[in-house]
């Protein structure tokens, strides 16, 4: 046997006890839930497949609605995120719900009940000193505003009991011109207090010659690098990733790996150093991690001269990993219209990648969808590189909506993409291929921007895909509008708080927001609070008059 077939046999074996424990996981009783990260899990799948109380038989109007709403001191862009049982440092246990806004505080809260305070908070923010949020001025951008602080849905790391959090501030400088600082925060999960080391201020340069470049340096810049997509922690370390504000320039794509334990920095890695842009946005979404802590993110509008040779990859996916306190790209996907896309604002990188299958349906792929719409799904292990014309063969891709701009969500060898202007659609994903008919679609439009569907299920049984209908883009405000559909049949509407608006409406509408399902609950960040639906009738406070 040669060794292309040895390894072909090796994948075999590989693939048989991957269908194995992904059969035994799926049939097995669930763990309790908790939400840790955004989109439920380092795949970045949506599916949290704990939830045994909602089901599609009691998510109705007449059983299920809004229970409390959870005061913020600033909009919440942030996904909410969940840790039951937390023993806090005066010795009470409780379920806790994690809020951070833009105002700059860090809230946990009883994720049971509407209660007048939080368990604990943390501000970032010190104006008495001079230290408060951005002004959404200084950054000349009005897409998230009056301020700027905490964006990126923070991460949790549960055996060590730390939560990080990426926060921006405006500061006292030289004069009367003002000093924006980055830092990362590393805090107590059962006190909020900061971990030793914590935290450190976020810098980084790479040689380049790009936009802003100083005798052959190109230095990250607090004011115009925009933390959007959302932490991820894997294998250890954090993994922090940054775009701009509105275009506003000059900017570049960062990618910087801390140590979780010491929040050393361990790798930056600029996706233009030689030219400009490539920023990791994302629509607030996370980059996706594999087990082995290969990590997938995908770039905007730039210039991409990857395969000639050169360091920059606009509209590209990217596979990377850490070697020698290094980032490396392992392998990319640029589609061959990554150039036709860069003239028009078509950022491929509009929306988050998402690790589908890998279980008892077939292989690993990469799915994610752009803002021209196209629905992409590539193999992991061979991206497809670029190819002048058309893409490589084992590269699909084809028009699913007028932009996508979130991700997809995978549950039970099924994708579910709600894009900008269309219905929500499920595609089958079987043996490593997406269908190119979807095999059911909602019958409402969703305007723009569409939305980052969340499923919960106990399972394989019980499936609800929940979404946030947001602010359209130029829009004038409106309430958040939280939508439920049987997986099992998307055609299906369970469940809007539009329609009983008296009793359900949710606060106003941020751009990009995710839904939090956990233990019955169903948490929805809106301006200046955290709306909370469940059942009707069941603990904590009573359904809102």
């Amino acid at each position: 046997m040669n060794d292309g077939g040895f390894q072909r046999c090796i994948r075999s074996v590989a693939t048989i006890r991957v269908a194995a424990l992904g059969a035994l996981l799926l049939s097995s009783s669930p763990a309790p839930a908790q939400v840790v990260t955004s989109q439920v899990d380092n795949a970045r799948s949506g599916a949290d497949t704990t939830e045994t109380i909602l089901t599609p038989r009691n998510v109705s109007g007449s059983t299920f609605g809004h229970r409390f709403r959870i005061p913020a001191d600033g909009d919440v862009y942030a996904a909410p995120l969940y840790l039951p049982g937390l023993v806090l440092g005066d010795g009470r246990t409780r379920d806790i719900l994690f809020v951070a806004t833009e105002h700059g505080s860090l809230f946990a809260w009883d994720a049971d009940s509407a209660t007048s305070a939080p368990l604990w908070s943390v501000s970032f923010v010190h104006p008495e000193a001079g230290v408060t949020a951005i002004p959404n001025r200084d950054l000349h951008c009005p897409f998230i505003r009056p301020e700027v602080c905490i964006t990126s849905t923070p991460a949790i790391d549960r055996a060590a009991g730390t939560i990080y959090v990426l926060v921006r501030t405006r500061e006292p400088g030289e004069g009367d011109a003002p000093r924006y600082v980055q830092r990362l925060h590393a805090l107590d999960v059962a006190r909020g207090k900061e971990r030793a080391g914590s935290p450190v201020e976020i810098r980084a340069t790479v040689p380049g010659r790009g936009d802003g470049a100083r005798d052959g340096t190109i230095a990250f810049d607090p004011l115009h690098e925009n933390p959007r997509a959302s932490l991820l922690l894997t294998l250890g370390r954090l993994i922090l990733t940054w775009a701009s504000s509105c275009d506003v320039g000059p900017y570049h794509g960062w990618v910087m790996v801390y140590d979780a334990k010491t929040l050393a920095q361990a790798a930056v890695l600029s996706t233009s150093p030689d030219a400009s842009q490539s920023g990791i946005w994302q629509s607030d979404t996370g980059p996706a991690a594999d087990p082995e802590g290969r990590v997938f993110a995908i770039t905007g509008n730039g210039r991409f001269d990857a395969a000639s040779g050169g360091r920059d990859y606009g509209n590209s996916v990217l596979a990377l990993s850490v070697r020698a306190a290094a980032l490396h790209v392992d392998d990319y996907f640029a589609p061959f219209n990554q150039s036709m896309l860069d003239s028009v604002d078509g950022d491929l990188g509009s929306g988050g990648p998402v690790l589908a299958g890998g279980d008892v349906h077939g292989p690993r792929r990469v799915v994610f969808a752009s803002k021209a719409g196209t629905l992409y799904a590539l193999d992991p292990d061979h991206l497809g590189g670029f190819h002048a014309g058309a893409d490589a063969a084992n590269v699909q891709a084809f028009e699913d909506s007028d932009g996508e701009y979130g991700a997809p969500a995978y549950w039970d060898g099924h994708v579910f993409v709600q894009g900008s202007d269309a219905p929500l659609r499920d595609f089958a994903l079987t043996r490593g291929r997406l269908a190119t008919k979807p095999v059911a679609e909602s019958g409402a439009h969703m305007p723009n921007p569409g939305a980052t569907p969340t499923v919960s299920a106990n399972g394989r049984r019980d499936g609800i895909v929940w979404m946030i209908q947001t602010k359209p883009f130029g829009g004038d405000d409106r309430p958040a509008v939280l939508l439920a559909y049987a997986a099992a049949n998307v055609t299906r509407l369970l469940y809007s708080s539009e329609q009983n608006p008296q009793r359900d409406r949710a606060g106003i509408a941020l751009r990009f927001t995710i839904p939090t399902v956990a233990n019955g609950r169903v948490y929805v960040g809106t301006r200046g609070g955290v709306d909370v639906y469940g059942l009707i009738g069941d603990r904590g406070a009573p359904a809102r008059k």
